[in-house]
């Protein structure tokens, strides 16, 4: 049986752990070359590179700080020095700051804005470019959440920064489109990730949070790694500007306590 992903280059924003890693993990089954970026742990990363090339595939890291416009736009030339080419871009960095509306800093504000929506902003716009000037079509896949849908108190920053990549997606699909790029999120619910350590932690809010999801279970990375990797592939060569939620049931199932 064939890869679908035989002879592709994909870059993974902070893809050096979590949902991000696990994507890379897939992609490399499916036979691609894959970059990932990290912000600072580059011993940490190098041996999450080890691993990813264990099976005897094709990883780089590269550092980028993704809220840096410079950066982002190096992300891309870098992966494409290295790697020769790119084909998918997978826009999965992404943090959050918990704290009352109220109470909600600039620094914090910006923090959270920058890497969710600046960041993919101008990663997504190197990697349109680059397309452009090799006349390539091209794939991008985000990694947005549950909640540009979904309430999430005292995440109000994560929330907007949300339901903008889900926004700016759907206006993409459109522009993209003759270019013969594809733009789509994946919005996850709950899953087992560095994020959600605190929760994982907690008894208590984790049986809450059970109780709400149908499926009874919080989803693991290769949960969201296998709905990116079909969006990845060729097998979704019609659809654009479309969310794909990764959820369990929990949206439709969910009442904020």
């Amino acid at each position: 049986m064939s890869k679908r992903l035989e002879g592709k280059v994909a870059a993974i924003t902070g893809g050096n752990q979590g949902i991000g890693l696990g994507i890379a993990q897939r992609f490399l089954e499916e036979g691609a070359a894959v970059a990932i970026c990290y912000l600072s742990d580059k011993p940490g990363t190098e041996r999450v590179v080890e691993g990813l090339r264990s099976g005897g595939g094709n990883a780089v890291a590269i550092q980028a700080d993704v809220s840096k416009l410079a950066d982002g736009q190096r992300f891309i030339s870098e992966t494409v020095s290295q790697l020769g080419e790119l084909d998918i871009l997978v826009n999965n960095a992404g943090v959050e700051k918990r704290a009352n509306f109220w109470d909600v800093t600039e620094a914090d504000y910006d923090f959270v804005l920058n890497v969710n929506l600046k960041g993919l902003f101008f990663v997504s716009q190197a990697m349109v470019r680059y397309l452009i000037e090799a006349q390539r079509p091209g794939k991008i896949i985000n990694i947005s959440s549950v909640h540009e849908e979904l309430p999430f108190p005292h995440f109000s920053s994560y929330c907007a920064s949300k339901g903008g990549v889900k926004m700016l997606t759907r206006n993409l699909s459109i522009e993209l489109a003759p270019l013969g790029i594809t733009i789509n999120n994946i919005a996850p619910g709950a899953i087992e990730t560095p994020i959600n350590k605190n929760l994982l932690n907690d008894p208590v809010k984790l049986k809450s949070l059970l109780e709400n999801i149908p499926l009874r279970r919080l989803g693991k990375p290769e949960d969201v790694a296998s709905i990116a990797a079909f969006l990845a592939s060729q097998e979704s060569s019609y659809i654009t500007g479309t969310t794909f939620v990764v959820d369990g049931g929990l949206t439709w199932n969910y009442e904020e306590q």
